[in-house]
């Protein structure tokens, strides 16, 4: 348990007062002892006065997250703990792995405090919340389980020696996972979103591996301290005892939608690289021979970061859409294109797939949604490359080799678009609206599990204001 402290955390701006930087850096040994942040705290053993001193960092191909270390100069209680501080993500995942090899057990596993973890071949179940979050394997996982049960054993068999019996079968089955006598399924259901098992054959597609995103019910939301405005507006109705809430809605008609196509809005976030408090501008506009769509850049002036994130102004369509884009010209590489944040990309040739949420939304061109994807796999390389084998990164260097090719346009590819709520876009070369020769638009019917990962199943369009 951590050392109770007697301040609070400072908050972003306290941090950065002497020095502009971001608030989460890379890790680095040089810099951590003068980036740390001292407070005064109380001691557990002793109660007398220690030091917490915090790091605020990152964690490659990971998360944020706050180091804590404190210790005692009066008894020499030490103590170091470490929490997330990476934001929830929109959608909670679920993450099912088919274990059938020595190389899925040592698959690394990130997990978040609120993962559940289920093996059904034992009737293994790990509750959300019951442990802390870490980055381990398949096999640390299963290890760690037959360390939790194999404590007071020795106890267990003389005052309870049944009891003792059963958790020693039980052991014994776990075992059998470890050292893969049978198959079996690894299960991660992270309300957060924030957990993730490693694809060793990355880039590539992960066959034995399957992620699903699904939307929170209001149960996980409030578990994870989220609200709806709502329930906000009640909160601060009774905290002020007056019925005027902070947040006041829009009134209807104030903002027209020829206002909206003219002004460009402007509202408060954080930085998705250094999480410094920024500022994203929105817009509303039409894209010709499609419909209408937001557009949101955001710069922020700590670190530099640029983003931009494209957002479907429209509903869900009733089919799905599937584009297949030929590239072997230059004129190929300068389609428009209009990414939504529900698209799945594939590259046949490269064996390549990158789902919706790597790159969300955007408008770009062919050539800008390759380069995108090729700076997204390549900016991950740590994963790959930290203490992996040279079969591995020779691997992986041939594939981002056959990427440029690509671009240079030294080797033909096809480059397919797989959106479900069919509000991608792809510009086609035709003096016509219908598609060129190189470009094939296929309509189709979702699939039950598409549209329960867009959340129609559960939706009700009549009578809806019943319960």
């Amino acid at each position: 348990m951590a050392a109770q402290t007697t301040e609070t955390i400072p908050n972003s701006e306290s941090i950065q007062d002497e020095k502009k930087g971001p608030i989460f850096k890379e890790i680095d040994a040089d810099e951590a002892v003068n980036e740390a942040t001292e407070i005064e705290s109380a001691c557990m053993n002793c109660f007398k006065t220690g030091v917490t001193r915090l790091l605020l960092t990152k964690i490659p191909f990971f998360k944020e997250v706050v180091l804590m270390s404190f210790k005692c100069e009066f008894c020499g209680f030490e103590n170091n703990e470490i929490q997330s501080a990476s934001e929830i993500q929109k959608k909670g995942v679920h993450i099912k792995l088919e274990v059938k090899s020595s190389g899925d057990l040592n698959r690394r596993v990130v997990r978040s405090d609120y993962t559940l973890v289920k093996i059904p071949e034992v009737e293994l179940e790990i509750p959300s919340q019951s442990q802390k979050g870490e980055i381990t394997t398949v096999e640390g996982i299963i290890d760690r389980t037959i360390r939790g049960l194999s404590q007071d054993q020795d106890k267990r068999r003389i005052e309870h020696p049944d009891a003792a019996g059963a958790i020693d079968a039980y052991i014994e089955r776990l075992n059998n996972l470890k050292y893969l006598k049978t198959n079996f399924t690894l299960e991660l259901e992270d309300i957060s979103g924030n957990s993730f098992v490693e694809n060793p054959l990355a880039p590539a597609h992960d066959p034995n591996c399957k992620t699903t995103h699904f939307t929170r019910t209001k149960e996980q939301d409030e578990l994870l301290g989220l609200y709806d405005a709502n329930e906000v507006q009640e909160g601060e109705k009774k905290i002020l005892k007056e019925d005027k809430p902070l947040l006041k809605p829009i009134p209807e008609g104030e903002w027209t939608l020829e206002d909206l196509h003219g002004e460009v809005l402007q509202f408060q976030t954080l930085c998705p690289e250094c999480r410094s408090p920024c500022e994203t501008n929105m817009k509303l506009t039409k894209i010709p021979h499609f419909k209408e769509v937001v557009i949101m850049a955001t710069v922020c002036d700590v670190c530099g970061c640029k983003t931009n994130e494209v957002k479907s102004g429209g509903g869900i369509e009733d089919k799905g859409t599937r584009f297949e884009v030929r590239i072997d010209s230059k004129e190929d590489l300068t389609r428009d294109v209009l990414k939504s944040e529900t698209c799945n990309l594939l590259i046949p040739e490269l064996d390549c797939e990158v789902g919706p949420s790597a790159l969300g939304g955007r408008f770009t061109t062919v050539e800008g949604i390759l380069t995108a994807m090729k700076d997204q796999i390549e900016g991950n390389d740590v994963m790959f490359q930290d203490s992996t084998d040279e079969a591995f990164k020779n691997r992986f260097k041939g594939f981002i080799e056959k990427f440029e090719k690509i671009l240079s346009l030294e080797m033909p590819a096809t480059l397919v678009l797989d959106d479900p709520a069919g509000n991608s876009y792809v510009q086609s070369l035709s003096d016509t609206e219908e598609a060129d020769a190189k470009l094939q638009v296929t309509k189709y019917e979702r699939s039950y599990e598409q549209n329960e990962e867009l959340g129609l199943n559960d939706i009700k369009t009549e009578n809806y204001e019943e319960q």
